[in-house]
């Protein structure tokens, strides 16, 4: 698997340094220096997939870039979600894969499915209340976090209709920790996530991208999980 990568920070050295444990060699490496065209006028070789962990603003200028010369994506950047529909079309005319998530631990996206099941239960008792509070490092920009915005949203999908207080803590350097809780008249269900090491995104994308390799159409992690899992065949273009 040739990939190439976008966004050298943190994420993406570890990407870098993860790759050949994963059978991935990089083909190429796009930073903030590389202009607005490196995309469209580098000499890669052949690319199997991109990663891209760079800033919202950038994913807009990437991903048509990256479609116009037939390469798959995986993104880890949140923040971009406005441009979604514009960004699905640009993939869907060049018949390229994207798989974008939040979250790319796969302890989270299991996660968010068990506190989605946890709010189906929960929606029928009026009496139960619902938060969620996340905690990262003071260096991360959005408050509240992509993933709390996308758990929110699956716990309302789920159909808990009441509403969900959502909170955040920026402090130190904790990686990320999400704790969805449920309270009651005479008792409290709290579920957390906590991750150890931030090593755990940037293997959850090398393994989404060697998954994502000959695919088309526009997926998400659960999509992913379930088809590795055997429990469905996602097909082309399926995002739950």
């Amino acid at each position: 698997m040739r990939v190439l990568l976008l966004g050298h920070g943190r994420m993406g050295q570890l990407v870098e340094s993860l790759a050949p444990s994963y059978g991935a060699t990089v083909a190429g490496v796009i930073d903030e220096r590389s202009g607005d065209r490196a995309i469209a006028d580098g000499d890669f070789g052949d690319v199997d997939v991109a990663i891209d962990f760079t800033l919202a603003d950038a994913v807009v200028t990437n991903l048509p870039q990256l479609a116009a010369r037939k390469i798959n994506v995986v993104i880890g950047t949140t923040g971009w979600q406005s441009h979604e529909a514009v960004l699905r079309e640009v993939a869907a005319k060049a018949g390229i894969g994207v798989l974008a998530a939040s979250n790319f631990s796969l302890g989270m996206n299991v996660f968010q499915m068990a506190v989605e099941e946890a709010s189906r239960h929960f929606a029928h008792h009026a009496e139960f209340g619902a938060w969620i509070h996340e905690v990262h490092h003071t260096m991360k920009k959005d408050a509240p976090s992509g993933t709390a915005l996308t758990l929110k949203a699956g716990m309302v999908g789920a159909g808990y209709d009441r509403p969900i207080e959502v909170s955040s803590t920026r402090v130190g350097s904790v990686p990320g920790t999400h704790t969805v809780g449920f309270d009651g008249p005479s008792e409290t269900i709290e579920l957390t996530h906590t991750v150890r090491d931030r090593a755990v995104f940037a293997r959850g994308a090398l393994t989404a991208a060697a998954w994502l390799v000959g695919k088309r159409g526009w997926f998400s992690m659960r999509d992913m999980l379930r088809d590795t899992d055997g429990t469905r065949d996602p097909g082309p273009g399926i995002r739950t």
